[in-house]
């Protein structure tokens, strides 16, 4: 991947010899929640060093909400660049909406759970305590994207006990999970644990069990109805570079840069 000095001599060079007709100085990019907090410290960074702006929108990387990034697309939104789970990228790249030769891997995602701030910690240390603590709980809150979709239509049926918590659990989109504990309008609440990180007014409990766990991967990749296809390939170059990793890490993350 492209050092930081080859980035801000790369985007030098093309400024001085392109006019505006030939490059924006704008990338418009899409990003999914699991991947945003790294995004909001990074994309900043890239734009001092390339002086190429970003101009960011948010949405889910499936579900059917109006803001996910499956819709917006499909609406015709301008995006260069869209960063969302692999599986979601996959099936737009099947779908015509990304040039395949783009698909970069970014990071691995895991599912974690918060409670409101002060409210006991249940524990989920291990599958058993895991179905307890959901069986216990008076509300459940989980995300309307990938982590959610994996629990209510996969893991929950698997643990037999989906029968007990649908009339208790509720399926958020278009915010935070934890945005939604926060208030107090579930007890607990699951999403990737870089979008729990960041939220105010919930602690974080820990992940759910290693063996009940889905590690999502985010990829990133060039949409074909690109503007600024050099702005979008320095961008996805400085995601997916080594100098990135401690940001990554730091937002409850895992890189799979090198790996």
């Amino acid at each position: 991947m492209l050092s930081k000095k080859c980035l801000v001599l790369i985007a030098t060079v093309i400024g001085a010899v392109c006019s505006s007709a030939c490059y924006a100085e704008e990338v418009h990019v899409i990003t999914s929640g699991g991947f945003t907090e790294a995004y909001r410290i990074l994309g900043p960074q890239f734009e001092t060093e390339t002086g190429i702006v970003l101009v960011t929108e948010f949405g889910a990387s499936s579900g059917g909400a109006p803001n996910s990034i499956p819709m917006r697309l499909a609406r015709g939104e301008p995006a260069d660049l869209i960063i969302l789970a692999r599986y979601a990228l996959d099936d737009l790249t099947a779908a015509g909406y990304i040039f395949p030769g783009t698909r970069t891997d970014l990071v691995e995602s895991k599912i974690g759970m918060v409670v409101k701030e002060g409210e006991p910690h249940p524990d989920i240390s291990t599958s058993h305590a895991f179905i307890e603590t959901l069986l216990n709980a008076n509300s459940i809150a989980y995300s309307a994207s990938a982590s959610g979709s994996y629990l209510s239509s996969d893991l929950f049926p698997r643990l037999e006990i989906w029968s007990k918590l649908e009339g208790k659990a509720m399926r958020v989109a278009s915010e935070r999970v934890a945005t939604v504990v926060a208030r107090g309008d579930a007890e607990i609440g699951f999403q990737q644990v870089s979008e729990l990180l960041p939220i105010d007014g919930v602690d974080f409990v820990g992940e759910i069990p290693e063996e009940l766990q889905l590690v999502t991967l985010f990829s990133a990749g060039i949409t074909t109805s690109v503007q600024n296809e050099a702005g979008a390939s320095l961008l996805l170059d400085y995601l997916s570079s080594q100098e990135v990793v401690p940001t990554i890490t730091s937002t409850g993350l895992i890189s799979v840069v090198d790996n």
